[in-house]
């Protein structure tokens, strides 16, 4: 037993109901009744007529609830090492007081304050040197594109 569809309703089309229409270019349509056949001659648009499944679907009509709600997933937050900083080493810091965060960022700047220093001092120390060796130098390593040039190479 084949139950067709009909072409203008919807409804279910049980054998020995309904007509069938062939259009001239060889359609086949199948209506349930003839007021769906009428209206689909008329051409109404089955979206607009109420009774019909086609507007029950298109206004979302009668679908269940189960249906309608759909579950969520909830994003699920992972700590992570970062590149340079283990887990751990991030926990210590995030449960570290403000004040002990200060005088540790103050102590680092001090650290490299010290260290650019000694550098200058380094670098002035070796063109001191240079100097008093009998390096020549061009003006533009006087005012400061220094290179290290070695006497005793050339």
């Amino acid at each position: 037993m084949k139950v067709e569809v009909c072409s203008f309703s919807g409804q279910k089309i049980y054998p020995g109901r309904g007509t069938l229409f062939v259009r001239g270019d060889s359609k086949v349509f199948r209506f349930h009744s003839s007021k769906s056949a009428s209206l689909f001659h008329q051409r109404k648009n089955p979206r607009r007529i109420s009774w019909t499944v086609l507007f029950r679907r298109h206004h979302k009509k009668g679908i269940t609830e189960e249906v309608s709600k759909r579950k969520t997933r909830k994003s699920v937050k992972h700590q992570r090492a970062v590149v340079g900083a283990s887990l751990d080493l991030i926990k210590e810091r995030r449960s570290q007081k403000p004040e002990q965060r200060k005088a540790q960022r103050e102590a680092s700047l001090k650290a490299d304050k010290e260290k650019r220093k000694a550098e200058k001092a380094k670098k002035k120390a070796a063109k001191a040197e240079l100097v008093a060796g009998g390096a020549k130098f061009s003006k533009q390593q006087a005012k400061g594109a220094f290179q290290k040039v070695l006497p005793s190479s050339r």
